[in-house]
């Protein structure tokens, strides 16, 4: 039998590796997208190939409260519980701090952290009466280290890494562990575009010289979401080639 999976943000380079991936690993896979942007997402989910029994794309304002309150628990009556949570929704605004706007502000943190409070509140309960499951959230190694010119981005990303340490202990008496895999600097299509000159420079400062792979940090996500793993919660799995070793 499947098991139930969602994912934000599902169609960027890092979210597209782990649908695929648990696709692969046999999750009936509730795939959102942003409103008004169906057709977008049936040209990806028709890209990867996904059937619809694999793959349910679902309409979703991530930084909307009300709206997932609404739509998560109409889904879970359709679906039924799930046993996995992934939060990739992500955005940047970058720009020094002095010069940043509120909407800037805002915009990031509403959509990469709010979002994860939004998405997660209206199923965990479930989950915890299930007695297992498990919550992955995709954090950043500028989350652990900050990085000039993206107060925004960090801040929320951080903030990820407190919520998923203080949902670990909540969920533990449950069966239900949340974790954050952390990646650094990954070969998605929009990094690879990047001129030569400008990726060289980048690999130039991760000790291992090159970028991770989208498929990486998917088998990662794959790993905390199995049966093996069943023993870890609270904890950051960093994959970024020795850029940042907390």
């Amino acid at each position: 039998m499947k098991k139930l999976a969602i994912i934000t943000g599902s169609k960027g380079g890092i979210g597209s590796a782990i649908s695929s991936k648990l696709v692969e690993e046999n999750y009936r896979l509730i795939a959102t997208y942003s409103t008004g942007n169906y057709e977008c997402a049936k040209r990806w989910f028709d890209e990867k190939g996904f059937t619809e029994d694999q793959v349910r794309l679902f309409e979703l304002d991530v930084t909307d409260t009300e709206e997932c309150r609404e739509k998560l628990g109409l889904l879970q009556q359709e679906e039924g519980t799930f046993d996995l949570v992934v939060n990739n929704a992500g955005i940047t605004r970058d720009g020094q701090f002095k010069k940043m706007s509120s909407n800037n502000w805002f915009d990031v943190i509403n959509t990469n952290l709010n979002s994860v409070f939004n998405v997660t509140q209206p199923l965990f309960a479930a989950m915890c009466e299930k007695g297992n499951g498990r919550v992955i959230n995709i954090s950043s190694v500028n989350g652990q280290k900050g990085q000039f010119g993206q107060t925004n981005y960090a801040a929320a990303k951080a903030g990820m890494i407190g919520f998923t340490k203080a949902l670990a202990a909540e969920g533990a008496r449950s069966g239900v562990t949340a974790n954050v895999v952390a990646p650094g600097y990954t070969g998605t299509p929009m990094v690879e575009a990047m001129r030569e000159e400008v990726l060289d420079s980048i690999k130039n400062t991760i000790p291992l010289k090159r970028l991770a792979k989208p498929e990486e940090i998917a088998s990662s996500v794959a790993f905390l979401a199995s049966e093996e793993a069943g023993y870890i919660t609270g904890e950051t799995i960093a994959i970024n080639g020795g850029l940042y070793m907390a």
